[in-house]
């Protein structure tokens, strides 16, 4: 399977580095080579990356015969940036977009615009770095962003948010052909994070936002100390001495999130994290936090993670 690994101006190659260290780890573990990975461009030739970077791209885009490809985040901190990196790049996109349609388009953190600027992630789910929800929404509303994922997999797209999105995106294409028993030992002889057996991918947003917005942190706090049965937009609104309104505006603009789907997910991750770090039972979990029911907590938790809170204590436990 040929990979090509995408460069375009400023762009992070940090992670496509990453990307062909562990597919070349999955070739010496399978014996044979399974994955080509090889640079890619608009044109073939230099690349001047993020950094003062210079890199080489053995193919143009157009005349590689690749099964998919990887598209890296690029240098931004603004929106303002991200629109313009999106005007600059518009003709790669467009060879992006010409690409057959049986290879697979991939990308992570900001590179995600560039995929979802080819129409190619419409009416798929898709994720994105979360400092971009608002105006991926805006500039791209046909995609179904589900901006609580940190991995959103099709059938032949990939989004992942965060500038080691190219991780999950790998981690998932050497599980299918070599399985995830494979996988955990390249996490171990590399040294690798293990964030599949950390927790669920529903509640990694939750961990990365509230160290990045005061506003989420002291949210998260409010949420923790209440009830579930308490933990409404009213009350918590109350607490934050704001309107819900406001509260509701500030939430869905940092997290891409209606707050109460936000403030629900916070008492789960709840139920989460004493399914992993204790042995109570999830009724005893379940009043402990204050659900009006066990049945109702225990069907929202299935709704959010597609697993039942034994079946997540199986997968996830310490």
């Amino acid at each position: 399977m040929r990979i090509g690994l995408l460069l375009y101006p400023n762009c992070l190659p940090a992670g496509l580095f990453g990307a062909m260290d562990l597919l070349h780890a999955a070739n010496l573990r399978a014996g044979k080579t399974l994955f080509e990975p090889v640079f890619v461009a608009a044109r073939a030739g230099k690349v001047d990356c993020a950094h003062g970077q210079q890199l080489h791209a053995a193919m143009a885009l157009g005349e590689a015969d690749v099964a998919a490809v990887l598209v890296p985040g690029f240098w931004g901190q603004s929106l303002g940036q991200a629109a313009r990196t999106l005007d600059a790049n518009a003709g790669l996109i467009a060879a992006l977009a010409a690409l057959p349609r049986r290879v697979q388009l991939w990308a992570y953190c900001t590179g995600v615009c560039l995929a979802a600027g080819t129409g190619r992630l419409d009416r798929q789910a898709a994720t994105i770095t979360w400092w971009l929800a608002e105006f991926a929404v805006t500039t791209f509303p046909n995609v179904r962003w589900q901006f609580e994922r940190t991995l959103a997999f099709n059938e032949r797209t990939a989004s992942a948010s965060g500038v080691n999105g190219y991780l999950p995106i790998i981690q998932a294409l050497i599980e299918s052909r070599l399985g995830k028993e494979a996988y955990r030992e390249l996490t171990r002889l590399m040294v690798l994070p293990r964030p599949e057996e950390s927790t669920h991918l529903a509640f990694h947003m939750l961990d990365l936002i509230e160290q990045q917005d005061g506003m989420l942190r002291k949210l998260h706090l409010a949420v923790e100390q209440v009830a579930a049965s308490e933990a409404t937009l009213a009350h918590v609104a109350a607490l934050l001495h704001t309107t819900e309104r406001t509260l509701a505006r500030k939430v869905l603009a940092a997290s891409g999130m209606p707050a109460a789907a936000y403030i629900r997910r916070i008492k789960l991750k709840q139920v989460s994290e004493r399914l992993i770090y204790t042995k109570a039972s999830a009724t005893a979990i379940s009043i402990e936090l204050g659900f009006s029911s066990d049945s109702g907590m225990r069907r929202m938790f299935k709704e959010l993670t597609n697993l039942t809170p034994a079946q997540y204590r199986v997968n996830y436990s310490r």
